[in-house]
This record gives structure tokens, C-alpha cells and sequence, in this order.
């Protein structure tokens, strides 16, 4: 018995690869263009994807699954979307156009609802296999009992799986016994600038079935089947299957005329299989031949609707790049778009008038009114609002400060951390902390001690059940609270990344902390963006840095990751040089991560907090004295809105000394011998130089919209200076980080910090050889605020 929904859906298919299409038309050849660049849209890519996509959205998919869908297919995402409702018209005619619809689908840019942000290829793949970790961590701690799981799905190009993070996220997913994720392979044999390798296919098949999934591999369509049934079928199929993937584009973009001869060549007269060919017309005939799976609708939905299972899949959908359109199968196609003459072509194939090109059911053959009423009972569309929501979680107001002489700031995250974890606050039993294989080495060990592992079934540790004496207890539970990864940073920004958006994929807030050597921040930095580009929310804890991790030398030191944190949107960069810092920032970011308000900014620092976002603390293994003082209010509104004077300078300052993170002794040391010699010398902690970059730049931007009166915080801290004094900075890090402090009202300025890979050494030698020890520091200030001679300068 015939599905009654495949008229319905041949017909849907039809107007989504029309609107997909003209979209990228209309802005490519018809929308006014002031500045003459090419506007692009993918309409081959998008076109392979339209049988697949029209099968998942109008049949296959529930309410709870969630899609990453391939970069290049986002125009069919928004033509689907257009015919939900959920898009408009404006944005689809603003197609890459200011604020118009994406090029590549986007969770914060697109107004229709997107699962996963696919921008950077790859990402969005391994994004729902993470996401799917994420939904068992959610059911294995009872939250969300009345969500039905759903499925993770990623649309791949095949040209996509060459991305090594795909790979990556294959193991751990492999590890963490990942479930409920399908992966749709795109498989058009035709990337950016070739034709896919012959047998790319069985190297697939053989990854994904050691990685334990299963395997679903669509390569022929119905009609292809059914003639493959008759009498000399047999000789067809194998001619296919041996026919080389170049052939086989070459004859799909020339037609059935060619198909026909390149056959009869081929294989000569062969009674029953010429008589298979012979009775099709061109037509016919080129329909039959570029048959496959992934554009045959009975096909996908039988594979679709045929999984009863949650094991991971990977289904390998054969298709055809530019499917029902001109230039399907030409290999310049990817990138291609159609002539006006082309398109002419097919406008008339689609039976299109002029004038309704972005009419819903314009050229289609069944009702409208059968059509809208198909719409409406589209399983997808019956859960109702998708973006979810949490409620915010309490974070108390005075967070443990460790008290001890001496600590380092990762002494103190971990010591903070564990402290956090003796209480089964909400907020403690929401923290769920991940690292890539240096748990311990990143002082996570404690926290993981008290909360344990996280695994869907519990696993002993081998060496407390043998009685076996161990500074660390882990047991892998269901309850555990920490998700240990392999050495792969692309992966735990990944993870983050899902962890991250618990909230609005499974209604279920968490709190994502993430360790990692600070220089590794720079192997995971696509995924990072990505991260950041979703508005997933997380806090990062990376350390050891800087020079400080001396006897490692210049593999393990890093020195641009404060402008990395800098630059980074969506990511609040700190790097605290005391542990009562890191406390005040560490509850600071406990509220930020959870804020969602007004994107107007506070007139206090200009800073657009309400907005909320993730956190990055740059951390350090070197121990310093602790400051023995009382944290007030302002002195923890300080250190959150990015500095404070821990000496502030007298009217008649000649130099003050503004530093960043464990370099603070020495800064210390340089104002204690400088204030022998200089009149009025200050010591500015900055514990947020990209905060106060942040709220400087949107005060001068303020100014500039008439609002004279803003002042940013570096502002008003540096406001009584008088003009001739002059700024030294110092960090254990780029000196560009701290460098522009003297643009802010005009000081002479002497920045100092680490532009080279680093030495092995001990910390005193790396200091005294980048000149950031206290000698190297009074040594910039005599250069910049000259006069009587520094008595304790030694000869440099």
C-alpha cells in the first residue's frame, strides 16, 4: 500500500528546493548590489540536501530530536523554516544581506529557531554527539523526566568528514558510549575543488562500524530497484557500481541522451538489458540513472522510520550535487550559480510566474488548502516552543577564600571548587566539571574526589577495591559530576560547547567548568569561537601559564592567550594574581554564565553584563604571598570590573606600575625601590584587561553618540594622572595585552612582557631575561619619567 504522505511530500520537495534556490538567486542576480561582490549561496549544495531535508522535517523528525544541518544546505533550512512560518520573507529576500538570513545556520543570527550554529564545517557534527552525552548526563541525574529523548542529528557533507575534529569526537564518543545521534552523510562525491576518491564509502563504513555504529547504506532509489528487478538489472547494477564517480557526474550533468550512449558503448547489445534501456526515453532514462537514495523518498523514510534502536548511526546517503537542477552533477558546481538563462529553465520546470517566486504553494499540483492542512500535522511541529529555558540558579554571596601564606591561583580554583562541592547546594549539584585528560594537574582532583566520575553505568575503582593506596578515589556513577576526556582540546570546547546549552536544548540548567593548560587553549580555538559564536555558556579554567611554568620551556609557556581572551566575543577574560580575587571572580562568573538580559550596556562601565556570557580565568602554578585583607565592596567591584589601586598614586605621581596576574610581586618589589626616588609612585591590579578594553572602547562609542558624560572604569581610575607621569605594564604574557592603557587619556607609556617562546629555566632567570623582574620594571620607568637616578637600578 502506497504512503499516503508521499504526494504530499514530493510536492513540499519540489517548492524547498525552488525557494532554496531562488533565494540564492534573488541575491545574487536581483537584489540591488552596492558594492559588487559575488553574495554566493551554495545552490548545488544546497540541492543535494533537499530530498534528505524534506524527509526529516515533514515526516520523520519528533519534537524533542534536534538537527545540525550542513553549512551549505542553509538555504533549504530557511525555505523549510519559510514554509513553517518560522521564517520570513524579509530576511529570505536579505539573504546575506545585513541581518538578513545566514549564510550558515545560526543559533544567535537566525530567527528561526536553529538547533546548532554549522558555520565552521565539522563542528556542528561532533556538536551532537556531545549534545547527546549531555542529554544521558541529564536523565542519569533524574532531571527532565518528562522529556522524551531525543535524537542528535547531524546533515555532513561528505567532503565535511575530512575535518579532523569529526574524528576526535569518533573516539570519545566511542569512550562515553554515546547514543540516540545520527550522522546523515551527504554523499555527492563532489567537494569544493574535486571529485571524491574512488571507495571513499567502505573507508566510512569501516570507521564507523570499529567506532561501534551501525551502518545504513542508501545508495539506490526505488526506480533504480525496480529495474534492477528486470531482466538484465543484474548487468545494470554492476556497470553502476563500477562506474567511476567522474563518469558518473559527467553523465548526470549531460543527460539522457548521454547516458543512453555511454551505456550501449559500454556494454554493446546485451538483449534483455539493452531492451531495459530501450524501452525509457532520454527523459526517463536520466531519471532512472540518477536515482539514488538520498533523492528517493520511500527509500529515506523507510531507513528513517526503520531505526527502533538508540545506537549511534551513520547513515551513507548517495546523491547528486545539484540534484533537479541545470548544473547538476558538473564538478565547477559547488560554488556555481545558475545564469539567468539556467534559471530561466528551470523556472519554467517548476512552474513558477514571475511575480510569485516566494508564493508558498506557487507551481505546485495539490491544493493549497491539502497542502497547509499536511503542514499542520507535521510531527516536528507538535512539541510547540523549542528554544527552552531554565530557571536561574542562587549563588551565595561570599564564596570560601582559602587562607593560607602562600598559594598559587590554581591552588585556589581547586581548593574553592572542593569547598563549593562539600554542600549539596543547587548550585553545587549543577556544576558539572570536564578536562582533557589533566583532571589532576589542573587541581580538579579534589572536586572530583568529593562528586565522582560520570558514566550511565557505574564502574569501581580497581585500585580501592584491591585495597591499593591512592591519593584520588574515582568511581564512574551515573550520579558523577565530571566527565574525564581524552587529550583532545577540539573536544572538550565541544563539550563545553553542548554542556554549555543544556538549558535551551533539554531544559535543564547546568554549570560547566572546563581545565586546560593555558597554551593548549590555542589547538582548540576553532571550537572555542564556536562555542562562544552559539552563546553557550561555560567557564574555562586554563592553567599553568605564562613563562612562570619555567623548567617546561617554550611548548608549555604561553604568551598570547591574553589577547586571545581579549578578542574572543562572548568570552569575559580574567587573570587574578590572589586567591581572594579568584574568589570574587569565580562568584562573579557563577551569576554571568546564567544571565540572559538587555543587551544595554551598565553606564557604570559602559560593559553590556546583563547579557551575560562565558568565562575565561588565566591561572598560574606559581605560589605568592597573600595579601592579609578585608574584602570590601568596592575592592571586589575592583577586581570584577577589571582593576583596582592596591597603592594608589599621589597628585604628583612621576610613574605608576599597572600589572596582571603572579608578575605582582615583582611590581611590588619595582614600587618599593622606585618610591625612594619617585614622587607619589602607584601600582594599578588589572584582573581584567579585557573588561576594561571592553568598557573604555563602548564609552568612546557612547561619546561619540552624544552620551558626553560616560566614563568608563580604566577612565575614571586613571583620571586624576597628571599628564606627565608615566605608565609601566608588566604581565607575564604579551605586553599588547596591558600596552594601550596609555592611549586611554594620553600617558607615555612603557609596556613590558613576553614576545618570544619562552627557556627552560627557573622563574627568577625567564624574568630577568624578558625584563620583566623588578629591575627590568624600573629600568622602563627611568626611560619613560626621567630624573634624579633610580639608587637601586642595577647596571643592566
Amino acid at each position: 500500500m502506497s504512503d499516503p504522505r508521499l504526494p504530499f511530500l514530493a510536492e513540499l520537495e519540489k517548492k524547498i528546493l525552488w525557494l532554496s534556490t531562488w533565494t540564492i538567486h534573488n541575491a545574487n542576480h536581483l537584489r540591488e548590489s552596492a558594492d559588487g561582490l559575488k553574495v554566493g549561496g551554495h545552490q548545488a549544495s544546497s540541492a543535494s540536501l533537499a530530498t534528505i531535508m524534506t524527509a526529516l522535517y515533514m515526516a520523520a523528525l519528533r519534537p524533542e530530536d534536534r538537527v545540525a544541518v550542513k553549512p551549505h544546505a542553509s538555504p533549504v533550512y530557511h525555505a523549510i523554516q519559510y514554509l513553517f512560518g518560522k521564517q520570513s520573507r524579509e530576511n529570505l529576500e536579505n539573504f546575506r544581506g545585513f541581518k538578513g538570513a545566514q549564510s550558515y545556520p545560526s543559533r544567535t543570527k537566525d530567527a528561526d529557531d536553529v538547533d546548532f550554529s554549522t558555520g565552521s564545517v565539522g563542528l556542528g557534527v561532533a556538536q551532537t554527539l556531545f549534545a547527546s552525552i549531555v542529554q544521558d548526563y541529564v536523565k542519569a541525574h533524574g532531571w527532565a523526566k518528562d522529556r522524551r529523548e531525543g535524537r542528535m542529528i547531524a546533515l555532513v557533507g561528505d567532503a565535511e568528514m575530512d575535518e579532523g575534529n569529526i574524528f576526535e569526537a569518533l573516539l570519545e564518543g566511542w569512550k562515553q558510549g554515546v547514543r540516540n545521534t545520527w550522522w546523515i552523510v551527504d554523499y555527492n562525491r563532489q567537494s569544493l575543488d574535486a571529485v571524491i576518491r574512488e571507495g571513499l564509502y567502505a573507508r566510512f563504513e569501516a570507521l564507523f562500524r570499529a567506532f561501534g555504529w551501525d551502518v545504513v547504506t542508501l545508495k539506490y532509489g526505488s526506480l533504480l530497484e525496480e529495474a534492477f528487478a528486470e531482466p538484465g538489472g543484474d548487468k545494470l547494477r554492476d556497470w553502476i557500481d563500477t562506474c567511476p564517480n567522474q563518469l558518473y557526474s559527467a553523465l548526470t550533468f549531460q543527460g539522457g541522451a548521454a547516458w543512453r550512449k555511454r551505456l550501449m558503448d559500454d556494454l554493446g547489445d546485451q538483449g534483455p538489458l539493452t531492451a531495459l534501456i530501450e524501452k525509457r526515453s532520454d527523459k526517463e532514462l536520466g531519471r532512472l540513472m540518477t536515482n539514488l537514495a538520498g533523492h528517493d523518498l520511500p527509500t529515506l523514510l523507510e531507513a528513517f522510520e526503520g531505526i527502533d534502536h538508540d545506537r549511534p548511526v551513520v547513515f551513507l546517503a548517495y546523491t547528486i550535487k545539484g540534484f533537479g537542477l541545470p548544473l547538476a552533477g558538473h564538478k565547477d558546481n559547488h560554488a556555481g550559480l545558475l545564469t539567468p538563462k539556467q534559471f530561466a529553465t528551470y523556472r519554467e520546470q517548476a512552474g513558477v510566474r514571475e511575480g510569485h517566486e516566494w508564493d508558498r504553494f506557487e507551481g505546485l499540483s495539490l491544493p493549497e488548502d491539502a497542502l497547509e492542512a499536511f503542514l499542520d500535522k507535521v510531527p516536528f511541529r507538535a512539541g510547540g516552543e523549542r528554544r527552552l529555558s531554565a530557571p536561574v540558579l542562587p549563588v551565595p554571596d561570599d564564596f570560601p577564600v582559602p587562607h593560607q601564606a602562600s598559594l598559587s591561583t590554581q591552588q585556589g580554583f581547586g581548593m574553592i571548587l572542593n569547598e563549593l562541592g562539600r554542600n549539596d547546594t543547587p548550585l553545587a549539584e549543577r556544576i558539572v566539571t570536564t578536562s582533557p585528560d589533566v583532571t589532576v594537574s589542573t587541581n580538579l582532583g579534589p572536586w572530583v574526589n568529593r562528586r565522582g566520575l560520570f558514566a550511565r553505568q557505574s564502574l569501581a575503582d580497581t585500585f580501592k577495591a584491591e585495597r591499593i593506596p591512592s591519593t584520588f578515589n574515582w568511581d564512574f556513577k551515573p550520579e558523577g559530576q565530571h566527565i574525564e576526556l581524552g587529550i583532545a582540546e577540539m573536544n572538550l570546547f565541544i563539550q563545553l560547547s553542548a554542556l554549555g546549552l543544556s538549558h535551551s536544548l533539554f531544559g535543564e540548567r547546568l554549570i560547566p567548568i572546563g581545565t586546560l593548560y593555558d597554551p593548549f587553549i590555542s589547538r582548540g580555538l576553532d571550537a572555542l569561537n564556536y562555542a562562544c559564536y552559539q552563546d553557550s555558556r561555560f567557564i574555562l579554567a586554563a592553567t599553568p601559564s605564562g613563562i612562570t611554568l619555567a623548567p617546561e620551556g617554550g611548548a608549555h609557556q604561553s604568551i598570547a592567550t591574553p589577547l586571545i581572551g581579549m578578542s574572543q566575543d562572548g568570552l569575559a577574560s580574567f587573570e587574578p594574581a590572589y586567591v581572594d580575587e579568584l574568589a570574587e571572580i569565580m562568584r562573579f562568573a557563577f551569576e554571568y554564565v546564567q544571565r540572559d538580559g538587555s543587551g544595554e550596556p551598565d553606564e557604570r562601565t559602559w560593559l553590556r553584563d546583563e547579557t551575560g556570557g562565558s568565562i575565561y580565568m588565566r591561572l598560574s602554578t606559581r605560589a605568592i604571598e597573600q595579601p592579609n585583607r578585608k574584602m570590601t565592596p568596592e575592592l571586589a567591584q575592583g577586581i570584577v570590573d577589571g582593576a583596582y589601586w592596591l597603592r594608589e598614586p599621589g597628585p604628583n605621581a612621576q610613574v605608576i606600575v599597572a600589572y596582571t596576574g603572579v608578575i605582582a610581586p615583582e611590581a611590588i618589589e619595582a614600587v618599593g625601590l622606585m618610591a625612594e626616588d619617585r614622587r607619589d609612585v602607584g601600582l594599578l591590579a588589572v584582573t581584567s584587561a579585557d573588561r576594561l578594553n571592553a568598557g573604555w572602547t563602548a564609552a568612546q562609542r557612547a561619546r561619540e553618540r552624544g552620551l558626553v558624560h560616560a566614563r568608563s572604569h580604566i577612565e575614571r581610575l586613571l583620571a586624576d594622572i597628571p599628564p606627565h607621569c608615566g605608565i609601566v605594564t608588566v604581565l607575564d604574557g604579551h605586553p599588547a595585552t596591558l600596552g594601550w592603557l596609555g592611549a586611554v587619556h594620553g600617558h607615555r607609556t612603557r609596556s613590558l612582557g613576553v614576545e618570544h617562546f619562552g627557556q627552560t629555566g627557573t622563574i627568577a632567570d625567564l624574568h630577568r631575561h624578558y625584563g620583566i623582574d623588578a629591575q627590568g620594571i624600573v629600568a622602563a620607568a627611568e626611560m619613560i619619567a626621567p630624573g634624579r637616578p633610580i639608587r637601586h637600578l642595577k647596571a643592566l
